[in-house]
């Protein structure tokens, strides 16, 4: 059985030593089957706006399959990507011992036969952030990047940059980001960061 993971955001450039280490092929060219947006905000990195599956908005936007060895089952795959987005790579946690109920916890989505591989697994964390706004989400991803996420590039202005780099673009990214560079002074996304991370000093 081939297993593979989607990626649609910042999985794209780091999706953790864990599963870099076991991707064996990346198929491109492939389009979410679900639309995304910046509506969570997340715990894990300081109150930073992800993008998530939505219901209503957002778009459906170029990914990446990432081909995984075809030593590891279902079970392994799942794990890996639960950590993942924990922020949890390396610590042995399991998905298996996620509750359900827990709007907090990493939930994942599984496409069977898509783009190739037998089962296709992908991150489907909730969205919590009810109506989405350029002001609110620049707010949150400065705020993100004066936190201690920031230091270690997990904030919300890297994030936004590294969806950007990976040619991911919302309904809302252009006036988001015209946001934070509002709030900041900032010529592009890089100062503006820049200067959200020198306000935590």
């Amino acid at each position: 059985m081939t297993i593979g993971i989607l990626a649609y955001g910042s999985l794209i450039p780091n999706p953790g030593a864990e599963i870099a280490a076991v991707t064996v092929d990346r198929i491109t060219g492939v389009e979410t089957p679900f639309r995304i947006e910046f509506s969570r905000s997340s715990r894990v990195r300081d109150g930073a706006p992800t993008l998530v599956p939505v219901e209503r908005g957002g778009v459906c936007v170029s990914g990446v399959v990432l081909v995984l060895h075809d030593s590891v089952d279902e079970t392994a795959a799942q794990d890996m990507l639960y950590r993942r987005e924990r922020n949890r790579v390396g610590s042995g946690d399991r998905y298996a011992d996620v509750d359900p109920a827990n709007p907090d916890g990493a939930f994942l989505g599984r496409l069977d036969g898509f783009a190739g591989p037998d089962v296709v697994f992908h991150a489907a964390l909730r969205a919590n952030i009810e109506v989405p706004t350029p002001e609110l989400l620049a707010r949150l991803a400065i705020a993100s990047a004066a936190a201690p996420s920031g230091a270690v590039d997990r904030d919300g202005i890297r994030y936004l940059m590294d969806a950007r780099q990976s040619g991911i673009v919302t309904p809302l990214m252009p006036e988001y980001e015209a946001e934070i560079l509002r709030r900041t002074d900032g010529r592009d996304l890089e100062e503006a960061r820049a200067m959200a991370l020198a306000r935590s000093r």
